[in-house]
């Protein structure tokens, strides 16, 4: 799980040179998938290359609380020269000399605990990293379906938008024959202003979350895989939520940090309690020095003596140090209260860790599962308001329904078409997120995810009714976009026609067999 020092992890090198290779050896307009980008962001995403920082600098705690189990050795070396004069006569010494001292902790209750704090914080280096890869997923891939959705209203909005030109055009040439009132065309005047709102609305919105995405992986994105029409959605396995449940109890990150937290609290009022044990040393040192008076050295070179206080001199020792603590002013039984109400806060984060954990686990599965139905749900429900909208204009041309009947219509199957991309794209991320509760998610998930997508626009299961519909224009809708209906005695009118006819209300005619 130890990211390297110098380079990005190696399955991220090589999704990142897939990328490369992909967008050298294609055309510009090609659409780029999932997986491309996700390897992209490995080793550009700012926040993913600070969690590798951080954890090759937190996995260092572990060294260095070894080394204070370890023996320390210190050498000193010095050269002195002192001059003093009395009496009239001066006098000149010169010292040199080294040592070695080396010092062997034998007893540190506090210096052991240390170290298994060492250990517990490279694991929770480890578990913060895995966390921090898995948040990147998520990110890619939310940032990923956040634009496609964007683009899905955007397409969505634009083919509503021309739907009510279209009825707007329809009303205006009835009105101007006669057979519909002004009421009618600005009610689609109405509508159309509305769809050019909500275009603009998408196009916004598509452009902030593409902002949003080029700050993960560092360059604008452009083109899109989609998701494929008809692509199946994956669903949860096992398909139990107490499953789920168990698992992220134990294995998600959020309940691992929170363990690991608890027991470097448990071992931090351990160490607390050592301010009242001893502490056991082993010490060993050596010394040598050399040292010469000017006066002595003439008084010994005329006696042919060595004289006094000149010369080499050497010494050593070693032996046990033993420290017994006796008095600390209360220092150690106030931090022993301090790290057992550490503790304490520790233990209830664990525990409201496994709560979050099992609602995440739970929200997830919940959003997989009444994803899934909501989906099969609105599949059926934009069926019928396609059926529901062909209806209201067939009625429309005979006369037994108005043009708000068909503006209604109109947006009842834009808004359901939105839905369902929206439901889509959210049953996909509720799957991932679900795998992210029990500590499961991997970049083989994303693998799987993008096999459901397609490089072929025509191909986007978001416009697949819209183009369905196109392909029924001819059939179905000549009447409605082309010549209306002829005005028959009965039919109702409210406005003032074209040519000048004068306006009225009459009894609304039968309509047609």
């Amino acid at each position: 799980m130890r990211p390297p020092r110098h380079a990005a992890p190696t399955r991220a090198a090589a999704l990142a040179a897939f990328a490369l290779a992909s967008a050298i050896g294609s055309t510009p307009a090609r659409a780029v998938d999932l997986l491309q980008l996700y390897g992209e962001a490995q080793s550009r995403d700012a926040q993913i290359i600070s969690a590798r920082s951080l954890y090759l600098a937190n996995v260092e705690a572990l060294p260095q609380a070894r080394a204070a189990l370890l023996p320390t050795v210190v050498a000193r070396w010095g050269s002195v020269n002192s001059h003093y004069g009395t009496n009239g006569v001066s006098n000149t010494f010169g010292a040199t000399g080294y040592s070695l001292a080396l010092t062997q902790p034998i007893f540190h209750w506090d210096s052991w605990q240390t170290y298994a704090q060492g250990k517990l914080a490279v694991a929770s280096a480890e578990a913060s990293f895995a966390q921090a890869q898995q948040d990147l997923i998520l990110r890619v891939a939310t940032a990923y379906f956040d634009v496609l959705a964007a683009q899905d209203d955007l397409a969505l909005a634009g083919t509503h938008k021309q739907a009510i030109a279209e009825q707007l055009a329809a009303a205006k040439r009835n009105f101007e024959v006669g057979n519909a009132t002004v009421v009618d065309a600005n009610e689609a005047q109405a509508g159309y202003d509305q769809a050019v709102a909500q275009e603009i609305a998408a196009q916004n919105t598509l452009d902030v979350r593409r902002a949003v995405f080029a700050k993960i992986v560092g360059h604008p994105v452009a083109s899109l895989a989609t998701l494929r029409a008809g692509a199946s959605l994956p669903s949860p396995s096992p398909n139990n939520v107490a499953d789920w449940i168990e698992q992220a109890q134990v294995s998600n990150y959020g309940v691992q940090l929170q363990t690991l937290t608890l027991e470097t609290a448990k071992r931090e009022t351990s160490k607390a309690k050592s301010g009242n044990l001893p502490t056991i040393d082993l010490v060993a040192g050596g010394a040598h020095s050399n040292t010469a008076n000017a006066n002595s050295l003439l008084n010994a070179g005329m006696s042919g003596g060595t004289g006094p206080g000149a010369g080499p001199s050497s010494a050593g020792q070693i032996g046990i140090q033993i420290s017994i603590p006796i008095f600390a002013g209360g220092a150690v039984q106030s931090r022993m209260r301090q790290t057992l109400a550490l503790e304490d806060k520790a233990t209830s984060d664990l525990d409201d860790a496994r709560r979050a954990a099992v609602l995440s686990a739970q929200q997830s599965f919940l959003g997989v599962s009444s994803g899934l139905a909501q989906v099969k749900a609105l599949e059926a429900a934009e069926q019928s308001a396609q059926t529901s909208l062909a209806s209201n204009k067939l009625g429309y041309q005979v006369g037994i329904r108005i043009n708000a009947d068909v503006l209604n219509a109109e947006d009842k199957l834009f808004t359901t078409r939105r839905d369902l991309a929206r439901a889509r794209y959210s049953t996909l991320m509720s799957s991932l997120q679900l795998k992210a509760s029990a500590a499961t998610l991997a970049d083989t998930d994303l693998l799987q995810l993008n096999t459901l997508l397609t490089e072929n626009p025509d191909a986007s299961a978001a416009l697949a009714g819209a183009r369905r519909k196109d392909a029924g224009k001819n059939a179905g809708d000549g009447a409605t976009r082309g010549a209306t209906p002829e005005a028959t005695p009965g039919t109702p009118v409210i406005g003032v026609p074209k040519d000048g006819g004068r306006p009225g209300v009459t009894a609304p005619r039968k309509p047609a067999r």
